[in-house]
């Protein structure tokens, strides 16, 4: 029995894993593009930076805390 590291053997196994996969290629590269397309283009057009909008340069700790401040009254 050959006693190689854990994490060798953790490593072979995912890497043996990946190498012999069809389906899950085309799988991963789905969930890869749904994740860009969740993280960047969603953030982009639906959330925009209201703080960099609505704050002076250099100020922007102040807005947050009496926006904070005036929402618990």
């Amino acid at each position: 029995m050959n006693k190689k590291g854990i994490l060798y053997r953790i490593y072979d196994l995912y890497a043996d894993g990946f190498r012999s996969m069809k389906l899950g290629r085309t799988l991963w590269a789905i969930i890869l593009i749904k994740l860009f397309v969740i993280f960047a283009i969603l953030k982009l057009f639906f959330f925009p930076n209201f703080i960099k909008e609505h704050a002076e340069q250099g100020q922007e700790s102040e807005f947050v805390a009496t926006q904070v401040l005036n929402m618990e009254r």
